[in-house]
């Protein structure tokens, strides 16, 4: 990624801003789109959630897919992006699938060749006035670790960091 992805990113959103609207759909899969050619990823293996209305889960914004399957409650104890969200903090596994983790979503087909499980994650805290109010994940799909590409580090949590505080501005929990 580089910081012209950053810099247009965040001039999208701080348009959202000024004309005071939160993250639509459209942009949201503007965004995603972004991050999914600078990571080289498929643009279903990059996710944006927000906070729900109620404060008691989070909810997909993107892939649109997702949002339909359901949500996950924030009592989670081995949800990924609850615990980025709550903890308020970035991490990175390489062996995600080794991790125990809730695998609903990732069943859930976006292609007619299948899907391939999660093998790496990157999942980085959307914060708002000190409070997490969603979380942006970045995975890299294969049917193995070798399969699904690179891995992270810590020049992607710094870039994938930029993008969710450009993105806290018009991020708001659901009604």
């Amino acid at each position: 990624m580089s910081a012209q992805l950053t810099a247009g990113i965040a001039k999208v959103v701080g348009a959202m801003v000024k004309d005071k609207t939160e993250l639509d759909l459209a942009t949201a899969n503007q965004v995603a789109g972004a991050l999914a050619k600078n990571f080289k990823v498929k643009p279903d293996e990059v996710a944006i959630l927000r906070l729900g209305g109620d404060g008691r889960h989070l909810e997909f914004v993107v892939p649109e897919k997702l949002s339909k399957i359901g949500s996950l409650p924030l009592t989670s104890t081995n949800a990924l992006s609850v615990r980025t969200v709550r903890d308020r903090k970035v991490e990175f596994i390489n062996k995600f699938s080794a991790a125990v983790h809730p695998t609903v979503f990732e069943a859930v087909q976006f292609s007619k060749e299948g899907t391939d499980p999660i093998q790496k994650i990157i999942s980085v805290p959307i914060v708002a006035e000190g409070k997490g109010v969603g979380v942006i994940q970045i995975s890299r799909k294969g049917k193995t670790a070798g399969a699904a590409g690179p891995d992270f580090g810590p020049k992607d949590v710094q870039e994938l960091t930029q993008v969710a505080t450009a993105l806290a501005a018009c991020l708001r929990p659901s009604s």
